[in-house]
């Protein structure tokens, strides 16, 4: 730990200790509050090292060298200029249509206070008649799974019966999830209020705060900021921009050439293959840490500024653990509190721990696979089976090794990010290239991979292994 990190760590409890009134005998006595009044991470390690600062001047270097490859690329070639615009505008896609997916999403998350209202009334008048109370409790349970079901279940039968852009669907697809878990996080704060019928129940415009306010967590007030620095805002959002841009760079010089043509052959050569893949690794990384740096700090910022939200971390500094238990805490705490609150610690008295992380494992699988799956138009669970089972594997291996050895472990944790997100940057593509370029077959299917059967993967004519410890004079 560098000194300017230590710095900020202590200025950090500092300021606990501080709001809570504690001295620093009693840090470990009391656990620390959901929300508090502090900075990103990164925005503290950016404004106060030069180090840092740095390694983001090189993210930025890149960005134009790639921009500067794009532009000098397709006018040498084709004698047009192009700067990312074309995949960008393919990507985002018929955004009118996924507009209205998003309002009517909004507008089923917004039919929750009412129903919570018309809950709490009839509450009051059935005191006196325990069954028909009951009864209505039921009720109100099966009006929330109701709201949450329907959040996701007609945009997935909306991208199901026809395809959406790829960008288009991901933002659709992510936003019906994070309504689902807002509907359930208010219902759950606001029960014992309905049952405590001299509680008051939070003001409508509690709850659209809560809607757009960047945590999955309610509360009917938040740690908040005096004013709304806009020049702060829209810095992040060009910051967001600039990544989409970035992104869009990274699939046309790195995608594009390798898998674009993959199934117009009935054969390819497995050394075609394998370079591809390996030529995807550090594209993948790049574009893994973008998509982090794009949506859990420029755009929760921005947002987070907008609303004077005043707690800004919405992850910690996974990228220096050598836990994988710790990195899945520390990579997104908003969904991470979520999943803690409604899945973990409601099943962990019943089920134990093992099951309740297991529980936790399963769910976020498995809304990742559904978010891929409709944004690409196939089921090919590639992230699953390394975020839901080698992911899994990990933790244990990692409990107590990670202690012992954090420097190795954390190199380790890095090898499989490289490894995992260039297999992502692979299979992927090739997926969805498979299905674009090959022949139709009567046994395609939705969720059985295409890639698979065509094209057939070859070694080279005449290919032969020689020892290269064999030394021929």
């Amino acid at each position: 730990m560098t000194e300017i990190e230590e710095h900020i760590l202590r200025r950090r409890k500092q300021e606990v200790l501080l709001q809570n009134g504690l001295t620093k005998r009693d840090e470990e006595k009391k656990p620390l509050p959901e929300f508090m009044h502090r900075d990103s991470p990164l925005t503290e390690l950016i404004e106060g090292s030069l180090h840092i600062r740095a390694i983001y001047h090189i993210f930025v270097v890149i960005l134009l060298v790639l921009l500067c490859d794009t532009v000098i690329y397709d006018f040498v070639e084709r004698g047009k200029i192009n700067i990312g615009t074309t995949s960008v505008i393919h990507g985002f896609g018929d955004i009118r249509r996924g507009a209205k997916i998003w309002l009517l999403e909004l507008a089923i998350a917004l039919a929750f206070y009412p129903g919570l209202r018309l809950y709490a009334g009839t509450r009051k008048f059935l005191v006196k008649f325990p069954a028909a109370l009951k009864i209505w409790s039921i009720m109100g349970m099966l009006g929330v799974a109701v709201l949450e079901v329907t959040v996701i279940a007609i945009p997935t039968w909306d991208l199901g019966k026809k395809k959406l852009a790829l960008a288009s669907s991901v933002a659709v697809t992510c936003e019906m999830f994070r309504f689902a878990m807002k509907i359930q996080a208010a219902a759950v704060a606001c029960a014992p209020r309905c049952r405590d019928h001299l509680a008051k129940l939070p003001t409508f415009k509690h709850y659209i705060y809560f809607l757009f306010a960047p945590t999955l967590v309610y509360r009917d007030e938040y740690p908040r900021t005096k004013k709304i620095r806009w020049g702060f805002v829209l810095f992040h959002f060009l910051e967001v921009a600039a990544i989409i841009f970035y992104n869009s760079f990274l699939w046309e010089r790195f995608i594009l050439p390798y898998w674009s043509d993959y199934g117009k052959e009935p054969k390819v050569e497995a050394g075609t293959v394998v370079r591809g893949m390996f030529a995807c690794v550090l594209p993948g990384v790049i574009s893994f840490l973008c998509g982090f740096y794009c949506l859990l700090h420029a755009w929760h910022n921005a947002f987070a500024e907008m609303l004077t939200f005043g707690d800004r971390l919405f992850y910690e500094e996974w990228w220096t653990t050598s836990q994988f238990s710790r990195y899945y805490r520390a990579w997104n705490r908003v969904v991470h509190s979520w999943l803690r609150d409604h899945i973990y610690r409601p099943l962990s008295p019943r089920a134990g721990r093992a099951l309740s992380t297991l529980a936790v494992f399963a769910v976020s699988a498995v809304a990742h696979e559904v978010i891929l799956s409709l944004s690409f138009g196939f089921f090919y669970p590639v992230l699953m089976m390394e975020f839901g089972g080698l992911g899994l594997l990990m933790l244990p291996l990692t409990a107590s090794t990670g202690r012992r050895f954090p420097s190795f472990l954390n190199l380790l944790m890095w090898l499989s990010f490289f490894i995992g997100n260039g297999l992502l940057w692979s299979l992927y593509p090739m997926e969805f290239f498979a299905r674009k370029n090959c022949p139709p077959s009567p046994n395609d299917s939705f969720f059985i991979p295409k890639s698979w059967s065509c094209p057939e993967i070859v070694l080279k004519p005449n290919w032969s292994f020689q020892n290269p410890f064999n030394i021929i004079y």
